[in-house]
């Protein structure tokens, strides 16, 4: 097995025990220009979940000026849809890494 490609899917797998950490440590680590390119995708894979706890986190912020004895609808809509968006990255980066190991 080709350690490039080895590092690329690791890459991808990291959503599961490393999200940041793992890709830029390889991006800094490597020269492959191949390894690089899906470091960057895998990096910006694993900021996706981020960004939908950030939006919730903002409308859960949002919530709290208003009336206090009801919760809006919206966000818990919030919360089913950043779990969904969630656990397609999860799922799409795992069957990335397995493609990138299989490819000749």
């Amino acid at each position: 097995m080709n350690s490039n490609k080895l590092l690329s899917s690791l890459c991808y797998f990291s959503v599961l025990f490393a999200p940041f950490l793992f890709p830029i440590i390889v991006y800094f680590v490597t020269n492959d220009e191949v390894v690089k390119g899906h470091v960057k995708k895998a990096l910006l894979s694993h900021l996706i979940p981020f960004g939908t706890v950030l939006v919730l986190g903002v409308l859960a912020i949002g919530s709290a000026f208003w009336n206090a004895d009801t919760v809006p609808v919206w966000f818990f809509a919030g919360i089913a849809l950043s779990g969904i968006v969630n656990i397609v990255v999860v799922i799409w980066n795992i069957i990335k890494g397995i493609k990138v190991l299989q490819e000749e």
